[in-house]
């Protein structure tokens, strides 16, 4: 058992007392963002926000500069989504409800994927950091979750089949580099999101039958 936490928790040894704290902290919020979106909960925006704003000061420190840009992504869309999914009609129903995406949507998610790695590309680029094989990795994970925020923002059924794909890629990338906690977060957010789709799923289903 020892030898198992050394493997898993040997590289926070060295590791700022703070980093710690703040990485378990961005688990807890990050986690409960999911649990409240597979919940179809508008509580999943402002506990979202907490674990971004906590993970773009990690991320910036980790030079994982891909995974800060989707966070900052992640704020502007967390903010327009609360705001989309607060919207409710003259008798207090939710006027955005659990959809499927049509073909303007698909142009849409195409564009924002190439705008996404072309943007991407240029940061690592920049900082120098396209040296590296999981800038590479990076770089396609961030255009997943560009896509999945944007179609969570919407109500849209697939944005959990974008961010499954992204998450699953995601737990090696942190483990391999250290960082632990999140890499747990991230299947642990694999898991709930494909309870979150199956959910969703389910509602989607109910709501076409009661159309």
């Amino acid at each position: 058992m020892t030898e198992v936490f050394d493997f898993l928790f040997g590289p926070y040894k060295d590791y700022n007392t703070l980093f710690i704290i703040l990485e378990a902290m961005g688990f807890i919020f990050g986690a409960l963002s999911v649990v409240f979106s597979a919940r179809n909960s508008i509580w999943v925006y402002p506990t979202g926000i907490i674990s971004i704003i906590i993970y773009v000061f990690l991320l910036y420190n980790w030079e994982l500069y891909g995974d800060l840009i989707i966070n900052g992504y992640y704020f502007i869309m967390s903010i327009y989504g609360w705001y989309i999914w607060s919207r409710k009609d003259s008798e207090h129903h939710t006027i955005t409800k659990i959809s499927s995406m049509n073909a303007k949507d698909s142009l849409t998610c195409v564009g924002i994927f190439m705008i996404s790695v072309i943007f991407v590309s240029a940061v690592y680029i920049h900082f120098d950091k396209f040296t590296e094989w999981w800038a590479y990795v990076d770089n396609l994970t961030t255009a997943l979750c560009f896509i999945g925020m944007w179609l969570l923002a919407k109500r849209k059924i697939e944005n959990w089949i974008f961010l499954i794909i992204a998450d699953i890629i995601s737990i090696p990338l942190y483990f391999i580099k250290g960082y632990t906690l999140s890499s747990i977060l991230y299947l642990f957010l694999t898991i709930v999101a494909i309870f979150g789709y199956l959910a969703w799923k389910k509602t989607l289903q109910n709501n076409i039958q009661t159309a």
